[in-house]
């Protein structure tokens, strides 16, 4: 069965959302007060609803409880994205996210049941940091909000050297887990094995010290 989402507030991220989720297979009903907004985006989601999203009243008239998840998308209208998200949770919605401008209201939507702060002006950095670090890693994966785990080639003077040798946690606080080479990954790692040209490593390291790799 498709995951049923409700996405509150058409605006460009709102819009791109329910847009996506549609077309990898969710049930996706979009949720605006512009009339314009919700037929431009009718043939692209499951259904598109025009309602009024400050008003209690309007919101509970939309069957929120069938949903599996609700995403209230209005960043700049604190007033709107905290009735959606009270109602969301009073008719039993398992899971929200609401999207903030800044800190101050996401901790307003935090407290009265939001289980998701979603900040996409933070995360659009982000994403463009990591795509920039990508030209120096293989691969980058977040583990939590101060830890990653690479995958990276070694530099060039890693070459021939063993991990005992090149100290790698005490010259650049990083954890080797994993050694990949040949086209194997191994989780055993022999310290005293020379690194090749076609060895990779796959490290976790606190996100602070990814500087010192550059």
């Amino acid at each position: 069965m498709a995951k049923q989402v409700a996405v509150i507030g058409l605006g460009r991220f709102g819009r791109k959302l329910a847009e996506s989720l549609y077309e990898m297979g969710a049930d996706v009903m979009a949720v605006d007060k512009n009339p314009e907004l919700i037929a431009s985006i009718a043939d692209n989601v499951t259904y598109a609803v025009e309602a009024d999203v400050a008003s209690a009243d309007s919101l509970k008239g939309l069957d929120l409880q069938n949903m599996d998840t609700v995403v209230v998308a209005m960043g700049s209208d604190l007033t709107a994205s905290v009735m959606s998200v009270m109602v969301a949770k009073e008719v039993g919605v398992p899971y929200v996210m609401a999207k903030a401008s800044d800190h101050r209201m996401g901790q307003i939507l935090s407290k009265i049941g939001a289980d998701k702060i979603l900040y996409p002006e933070e995360e659009s950095g982000h994403r463009t940091a990591k795509s920039i670090l990508m030209d120096t890693f293989l691969e980058y994966f977040d583990i939590d909000d101060n830890l990653c785990l690479l995958e990276i080639k070694p530099k060039p003077e890693w070459i021939g050297k063993n991990l005992v040798e090149l100290d790698l946690r005490g010259k650049y606080r990083i954890n080797v887990v994993a050694v990949k080479d040949h086209s194997e990954m191994r989780s055993f790692i022999d310290p005293e094995r020379p690194l090749e040209d076609d060895t990779e490593l796959l490290v976790i390291l606190e996100k602070s010290d990814l500087k010192y790799l550059k």
